[in-house]
């Protein structure tokens, strides 16, 4: 009798376990922070001009490419860069693209697209960083690039 109700007990207790141990819980959780991200990175950016404080690209510092320039990340999804006279166009947005509900990882994107010759430094920026950080004033971004593998780093601060 002690056995059976031994069994029932110890059933009862792993069955519980298995339901509270879901793999949706830990998504849920993974979708709210992400969805968290987005919003503050799209506030954050929103908030004011930014210039480039640091650029890695392909094992090369080329922050000096963009001395000067003042980057503007505008509610309607342009992303304007001006430097005296000149003016670069281009588009931005923060996305999560998580495409598996079973992804434990963040996934998201600060996508940033200028329409420029591919000569062009800003060519360089055209990607779907991934956010490393983002305070009020600063936006830390990376890339492992699908061609050499090489790890890029992007790094905005506020002026």
């Amino acid at each position: 009798m002690k056995t059976q109700i031994l069994k029932t007990v110890l059933a009862l207790f792993v069955s519980l376990m298995l339901v509270g141990c879901s793999d949706d819980d830990s998504n849920d959780t993974n979708t709210n922070n992400n969805s968290n991200l987005v919003a503050e990175a799209n506030q954050v950016a929103q908030s004011g001009s930014w210039r480039i404080s640091y650029f890695w690209d392909s094992n090369k510092d080329e922050t000096s490419n963009f001395t000067g320039y003042v980057f503007n990340f505008n509610s309607d999804g342009t992303l304007v860069a001006t430097r005296n006279n000149d003016t670069v166009n281009g588009t931005w947005s923060v996305t999560d693209s998580s495409s598996s509900s079973s992804s434990s990882s963040n996934d998201v994107d600060f996508n940033i697209f200028f329409n420029v010759p591919q000569s062009s430094d800003f060519e360089d920026l055209n990607d779907d960083w991934d956010i490393v950080s983002v305070t009020n004033t600063m936006i830390e971004l990376t890339d492992v690039s699908g061609g050499n593998g090489d790890t890029d780093f992007l790094t905005f601060v506020k002026i």
